[in-house]
């Protein structure tokens, strides 16, 4: 049997639990070993990330031509197998039970101010939600949906909070550039902070940081599933 790069990536793409990058499949190509038959992994050591590409095309229109269950999508900076959106009804019947809950409306407000204002201080996010959120907090930590990104400068030094590529993946996002209005909304935020920074305008009289509308989860809550193995 003559192994092709395509059919490589595309069982690294059907074995991984998470999206792989260009440069993981380079890597890992790279670094495999058989000890049985060397020959068969030897010819692909000096892969480039173009033909890499090329390879990951031909998968995608591969199922796409075949009309096959599951597509390759970019997702949070990689490339992952996933369900197509049509099968939703009986994948979300079949995760029902499996299926983690659903983030909270105060969840979401939460995460919104952090995706849009990150690096955020727990203090900062509290002070534009106007209710404490030390237990929202926790809780999208545990989640791995935010992440502790370093210290202000601000007197007592507070943690600083910023999202995770768990939250692109949760979300169906490539990048953070892909959330709705983002570039808008940052605008705005980063005028807010300009202003406070300068004093220009009493805090009473300051704008309320615009809440951003993530778009709707795809594989956990929508039942848009990553395709992965089977267990034996």
């Amino acid at each position: 049997m003559t192994i092709e790069l395509k059919q490589i990536v595309e069982a690294l793409l059907f074995s991984a639990e998470r999206p792989l990058t260009l440069k993981e499949i380079r890597q890992i190509i790279a670094e495999a070993t058989d000890d049985e038959h060397p020959e068969s992994v030897d010819g692909f050591r000096n892969v480039c990330d173009a033909e890499i590409a090329i390879a990951l095309d031909a998968v995608k229109v591969d199922f796409d031509f075949q009309q096959r269950a599951f597509q390759l999508v970019e997702i949070g900076g990689g490339w992952r197998l996933m369900s197509r959106p049509e099968y939703a009804p009986w994948l979300k019947k079949l995760l029902d039970e499996a299926r983690p809950h659903r983030l909270s409306q105060p969840a979401l407000e939460t995460l919104s101010i952090v995706a849009l204002r990150q690096p955020i201080s727990r203090a900062d996010v509290a002070g534009i939600r106007g209710v404490e959120v030390d237990g929202v907090i926790r809780s999208l930590l545990e989640r791995d949906l935010i992440t502790i990104t370093g210290r202000s400068e601000a007197p007592g030094r507070p943690l600083l909070y910023g999202t995770t590529q768990r939250f692109l993946e949760h979300f169906g996002l490539r990048n953070l550039d892909d959330m709705p209005k983002a570039t808008e909304l940052r605008a705005q935020a980063a005028a807010l902070q300009t202003a406070e920074a300068k004093a220009i305008v009493a805090p009473a009289e300051l704008p309320l940081t615009p809440e951003l509308t993530l778009p709707t989860p795809g594989p956990e809550n929508e039942g848009q599933t990553p395709t992965t193995p089977q267990s034996n």
